[in-house]
């Protein structure tokens, strides 16, 4: 069993890239379907957010499941198989466990400590625990993922003060616009991400109107925060009265066109945080947009400034990935030694019919003497099967395991089916 991550972030592909790779939620279920329905891979989740596209899974071979993960894509997003390859970054086993690790402790976000990549890991996690798609290795894999991320944050002040890609729009927008409190701005879109952005406009007083194609949504939002909220049916006019628009939504196609914008007597400043894209490419006289790629500037100056603490933290994310794979080869000892010794008190008690059958011994004496031969029997395996338990936790316990592994002809599923989950 192989652990393995294809991953497409802000680190290696272009915006243009990542809204291709996109997935909708209505379209995470088919797509872990096409993941899991070859026979190399046996459980996947699926990250799409504005910043990253990875499928992380479980898989019997890494070449195989590779091969099938980039055709999956490639078929899907109509870019070419080679281009894929040349940008992914393809983590297996090790590395693939220290960059789940790093995810769940966001040191491999654009903005290095923001607490909102957990939330969107656990809502991954979820929904494929929920509809089949993954079972016990990647649950354990995540599971430890959220206990390294939670030591991460516990150790350090990586997230000590909370950042966003929301948060950084709002401080953009605060860099070109410095009275928010005279500034009227529209949200657009109710998930997490609009959550933030309208908190931190009220904070500063702006005067903030949201919209969602579900009313009942932005409702809720409007309920939680003391915002205003307008039909989505007002969407052309309220970008053309409000000076800061900031746009969030699940839409496949851009939401505002260069054919709804109207003239106005004062600047406006755009901020498109969706992947794929919700404002279309245009240029348009007193209209500033800005994209998620767009936002770096700030973002880098966050990432100097928790350099030292992102290095404390991938101490823990070393030490949590060599622990796992230690408790990995745990798992595969403690059933090799119960398959050990039932075969050997198997063996005894054939052995003990086969003496009572032949007469060598009374038939009222055949429990004591099954007894007797299983007694041999641990003796002789005690000191053997507690060996087997100390060099798990070694190095080299993989040369031995393998060696068990051939000896007794079990084969890793076996194992890891028969291993207690975390």
């Amino acid at each position: 069993m192989h652990y393995l991550t294809i991953s497409f972030t802000h680190k290696n592909s272009t915006l243009e890239i990542r809204e291709k790779l996109a997935f909708p939620e209505h379209d995470k279920g088919a797509c872990l379907a096409k993941i899991t329905e070859h026979g190399a891979v046996n459980e996947a989740i699926l990250i799409s957010t504005c910043n990253r596209m990875e499928i992380f899974c479980s898989c019997s071979s890494v070449i195989d499941a590779t091969e099938h993960l980039f055709t999956l894509l490639a078929e899907r997003s109509r870019i070419s198989l080679e281009e894929l390859e040349g940008r992914a970054d393809v983590f297996e086993d090790q590395g693939a466990i220290h960059h789940l690790f790093s995810v769940a402790s966001s040191l491999d976000s654009m903005v290095v400590g923001e607490t909102q990549i957990a939330g969107q890991l656990k809502d991954a996690y979820r929904f494929a625990k929920q509809h089949g798609y993954c079972g016990q290795k990647i649950t354990r894999a995540v599971h430890r993922a959220f206990k390294c991320a939670a030591e991460v944050r516990e150790a350090t002040d990586i997230s000590s003060r909370p950042v966003s890609v929301a948060s950084v729009a709002v401080d953009k927008a605060k860099q070109q616009f410095p009275e928010l409190e005279k500034a009227r701005a529209l949200v657009i879109g109710a998930g997490e991400m609009s959550v933030i952005i309208t908190k931190h406009l009220l904070a500063n007083r702006a005067d903030v109107t949201l919209i969602n194609r579900t009313r009942s949504k932005a409702d809720a939002i409007a309920k939680e925060t003391g915002c205003k909220v307008a039909d989505y049916r007002d969407l052309e006019r309220l970008i053309n009265e409000c000076h800061l628009v900031f746009t969030s939504t699940g839409a496949l196609d851009p939401i505002i066109t260069e054919e709804m914008v109207r003239p106005c007597d004062f600047e406006r400043y755009w901020f498109d945080i969706a992947v794929p894209r919700d404002i279309d490419h245009f240029d348009f006289d007193g209209v500033t947009c800005y994209q998620v790629d767009d936002l770096k500037s700030i973002i880098n100056e966050n990432i100097l400034l928790r350099e030292d603490e992102a290095k404390a933290a991938y101490v823990i994310v070393g030490r949590y990935t060599m622990a796992f794979f230690e408790w990995l080869k745990t798992l595969s000892v403690e059933p090799m030694i119960k398959e050990i010794y039932r075969r050997a008190f198997e063996a005894a008690s054939r052995e003990t019919e086969r003496v009572i059958e032949k007469g060598f011994i009374p038939s009222e004496y055949a429990e004591q003497l099954r007894k007797s031969n299983e007694q041999t029997l641990k003796r002789f395996l005690h000191d053997m099967t507690a060996k087997m338990r100390d060099l798990s936790g070694e190095t080299k316990s993989d040369i031995a395991i393998e060696s068990l592994k051939f000896l007794l002809d079990i084969e890793d599923e076996d194992l890891f089916a028969a291993g207690s989950a975390p």
